[in-house]
Parts: C-alpha cells; sequence; structure tokens
C-alpha cells in the first residue's frame, strides 16, 4: 500500500469556479473573524451552505475534500480502495492544515476531520466554528443519492452505520461556536443565521473598542 500523495501548494491547486475573483485581498468584514470553518456530518449540507456564504461575504470558498482529491489525482472513494482509510486521513490533515493557515475564507471539512488529534481546540484565532447538525435519517437519506461517493456508508446497514458514527464524532462537532440545526432550514436561512452572527460579533467588538477609547473621567 502506497502512501499519501502529498497535497500541492496552495497556489498550484485548481481555483473554485465560485470563488469571487480578487477575494483573497478584500479587508475583512466581520471584525476579528477572518475564516469560517464549516464542521458536521455528511450531508448536513456544508458545501453548498459554504459556498453561498462565501459569496455572501466575498471570500473564498474552500471544500477540503476537493482539496485531497485534487492533491492525490483521484476520487476520495479511489483513494480509500487503493490506499485506505489511514492514507486517506493523513492527507486530510496536510490539506487542511494548509488552507486554514489562509484569510478571508469559507472552510468546509471533511465529516470526519474534527475528531482526531484535538483539532477543535486547535483552530487557529480568528475563526469562527459551525456546526451543521444533521440527524442521522436525514443524512443517510441524502447521501443515498451519492452511495458510490460515500465509501464510509457502504455497508450493509447504512443507517446504523450513520448512527455509530455521529455518536462517536459529534462531542467534537459540539465544540463548534455556533450550532445549527439544518432540518427544515434552506441553505440560504443558514447563511443568514451565520451572516448575522458574524455581524453581531462584528458590532460587539466595536462596542467593546469605543468603551476602551473613551477617556476615564
Amino acid at each position: 500500500m502506497s502512501g499519501p500523495c502529498e497535497p500541492p501548494p496552495l497556489s498550484m491547486a485548481r481555483r473554485d469556479p465560485d470563488e469571487p475573483k480578487g477575494a483573497s485581498v478584500l479587508p475583512p468584514l466581520t471584525g476579528d473573524f477572518v475564516r469560517v470553518v464549516l464542521v458536521g456530518f455528511m450531508g448536513a449540507g456544508k458545501s453548498i451552505v459554504g459556498r453561498r456564504l462565501a459569496r455572501r461575504l466575498k471570500w473564498r470558498f474552500i471544500d477540503v475534500d476537493q482539496r485531497v482529491e485534487q492533491a492525490a489525482g483521484m476520487s476520495i472513494p479511489q483513494i480509500f480502495a487503493t490506499q485506505g482509510e489511514t492514507a486517506f486521513r493523513e492527507l486530510e490533515d496536510k490539506v487542511a492544515q494548509r488552507v486554514l493557515k489562509g484569510t478571508h475564507a469559507v472552510i468546509s471539512t471533511g465529516g470526519g476531520w474534527p475528531v482526531r488529534d484535538d483539532r477543535m481546540a486547535k483552530l487557529p484565532a480568528g475563526t469562527l466554528s459551525v456546526w451543521l447538525v444533521v440527524d442521522p435519517a436525514t443524512a443517510v437519506s441524502r447521501a443515498s443519492r451519492r452511495f458510490g461517493q460515500r465509501p464510509l456508508l457502504a455497508t450493509d446497514d447504512p443507517m446504523a452505520t450513520a448512527r455509530e458514527l455521529l455518536a462517536e464524532r459529534e462531542p467534537e462537532y459540539a465544540r463548534a461556536d455556533l450550532h445549527l440545526i439544518t432540518h427544515g432550514s434552506s441553505p440560504e436561512g443558514l447563511v443568514e443565521a451565520i451572516a448575522k452572527h458574524l455581524e453581531a460579533s462584528t458590532e460587539q467588538g466595536r462596542g467593546s473598542d469605543a468603551a476602551d477609547s473613551t477617556p476615564s473621567s
């Protein structure tokens, strides 16, 4: 079994077609927050919400799974089949470490990424972490359209597998700053909730700065 491929420098990676031109040089619109990291189980809608949020903020959108596939030169199911899950996780970690150094970005992580090495606690300063909460039934229903792309659910009982994986992962997901239930919510509604949280944090920061600059009597 060969080891994982080295991820290319970010400048070499293919630009996402939905990424706004010049986004990486735009000033932050959200006070101290310079990136948003979306976490959650497969089927939670991290990619669609992430793309739309990036457009709203005029930031870059980065899908870690896509970057892993670009680095490996093959799909995630192919990585699992030819190199195994351990190799995939190692490459996923290298890619995530690189993209987390960037700013003005909305980053969609893989469903299993937050579980290892205390990663939620080690997110860099300036990160707003958001858990998109999805129940097992909804996750399996959405994933069933693409079971071939979801190697961890390619089992005799996908529902039981989803419940087991969620039970393992939810304590780490729950360490996110903001929790949003996706059931019954539209992608636009979720984007609006995240944007409002960012805006409220900005206003709070401005108020604190103004208070600090007020001379004492």
